[in-house]
């Protein structure tokens, strides 16, 4: 089904978008890449948690933006509210969305330095106080002279041990291990609820359109259902990480990603997808996998999936390190995602954090997202989109299909060249995007090999 179809109630825009994740991006930067960043294609931008976090004049690490000190200003790392501010304006003007990524389920964890459990600390309201006017500046919505939440706030603290129990994972902190007090664990109480919906509401007002649920799988249903209301969610692209180990089957799907599909009309991260992808291109499995993965639970509805080859966790947390791809398999993952109908891709964008090299010894996705053969995949996106995808061929080590009779996508995993012959209904030449060739059908017939792993891309 084409994304054109969707009624206005559907959790995705219904024009075609591709997301820059602009991971741990400051706001100046992606404010000095606007122009860039509309001029490639992109219609989105999701940034980091746009919040008050640790920030000390020697630096912080990444995952340390993922552990909110206040909601009611932004101060971190990556720059202030006033610096949101520009950032979001200069977006809008060249009608790119802002996504924000969004840290509802834990606080900071600062039990190295107090026992309490009042957000912001004591030393940081002293600050608040000292400057008044800087914070008041700040501020984007409540008092900063009242603490943001206190002990009432939060649940019984204890780690989570078993990943797989319901209960646990949403009620439990995420914490490294036995010796480490973990992130303390908001309550679904009133007073949160309400802490939670102001800061949504400020930001939107500031021109947000959409956010990214981090650890979506760690809140209860009825928590997301009281945040994301329709006062909330209209006019708003929504969706949230709930990682699995694969789809429909698998325990963790089971537990925690299809209730969230089944209750609520929230987007979310297509891991089924990537599993499937992972699987065929790293692993054993068949390319035919990958003919239509979504009729036998293997990935999310079109309407409501963000795709990716990768996402900030696999590179950067230790227990996801073995999905990252390789380089060459990561681009025939986004020839399919950006070659398929269905779901919006999402670009993954950092400086030089994760310290994966490519084959040029640089940084693997410090520059992938600006370069020429991610600018070919966005294009053939856009001028594709909204046409149906159907199947030409495929065996275990290729995969060709059609969008409509405009547009063909083929994609070879193997060490060696494979032969293609497409009927096609007309003798009109084809333009083959990757490499700027234009191929004449003979007799009815588009002819032509896909290089040993690789991929080719063909508009009329």
């Amino acid at each position: 089904m084409s994304q054109a179809t969707q009624q206005h109630s559907d959790p995705v825009p219904i024009v075609s978008n591709v997301i820059l994740h602009a991971f741990d991006w400051s706001y100046q930067r992606i404010t000095e890449q606007a122009e860039l960043i509309a001029q490639l294609g992109y219609r989105s931008v999701l940034v980091s948690p746009a919040m008050k976090s640790l920030n000390l004049p020697s630096g912080t690490k990444w995952w340390q933006r993922y552990q909110p000190q206040d909601y009611r200003l932004i101060d971190n790392p990556l720059g202030d509210t006033f610096d949101f501010k520009r950032m979001v304006e200069c977006l809008t003007e060249l009608n790119i969305w802002v996504y924000v990524d969004v840290v509802f389920n834990h606080m900071a964890n600062e039990s190295d330095i107090r026992a309490d459990l009042e957000y912001p600390n004591q030393w940081d309201r002293e600050d608040y106080a000292k400057d008044p006017e800087k914070y008041e500046a700040l501020t984007l919505f409540g008092d900063l002279s009242e603490p943001l939440f206190t002990e009432n706030d939060f649940v019984e603290a204890f780690g989570i041990e078993n990943w797989n129990d319901k209960w646990e994972v949403q009620n439990g902190r995420i914490s490294g291990g036995p010796h480490d007090p973990g992130l303390p664990t908001l309550a679904d109480n009133e007073h949160v609820i309400a802490q939670q919906r102001a800061y949504l509401k400020a930001l939107k007002a500031i021109g947000v359109k959409g956010f990214r649920i981090d650890a979506a799988k760690h809140m209860s249903l009825e928590h997301l259902e009281k945040v994301w209301d329709e006062e909330i969610t209209h006019d708003i692209h929504i969706f949230g990480e709930i990682i699995t180990d694969g789809g429909a089957t698998k325990e963790e799907y089971e537990t925690f990603l299809s209730p969230y599909l089944q209750e609520t009309k929230l987007g979310a991260y297509d891991f089924p997808l990537f599993n499937t992808l992972y699987q065929a291109l790293e692993g054993e499995a068949s390319l035919t996998s990958l003919i239509d993965p979504y009729i036998y639970g293997m990935a999310l509805s079109p309407l409501r999936a963000i795709t990716f080859a990768t996402t900030h966790d696999i590179p950067n947390n230790q227990v996801f390190q073995d999905l990252v791809m390789s380089e060459e398999n990561e681009w025939l993952a986004y020839a399919y995602l950006f070659g398929r109908d269905g779901g919006i891709p999402l670009i993954y964008s950092e400086n030089e954090i994760s310290g994966f090299k490519n084959t040029e010894g640089n940084p693997r996705w410090k520059d992938e997202w600006c370069s020429k053969r991610m600018t070919q995949l966005i294009g053939f996106y856009h001028e594709m989109y909204g046409e149906t995808q159907t199947q030409v061929e495929a065996s275990d080590e290729h995969l060709v299909f059609a969008r409509g009779d405009r547009g063909l996508v083929a994609i070879n995993k193997s060490d060696h060249n494979i032969e293609v012959n497409v009927a096609v209904k007309a003798d009109i030449v084809w333009l083959e995007h990757t490499s700027q060739t234009y191929h004449a059908p003979q007799q009815g017939n588009l002819r032509f090999f896909i290089p040993a792993k690789s991929y080719l891309l063909f508009s009329r």
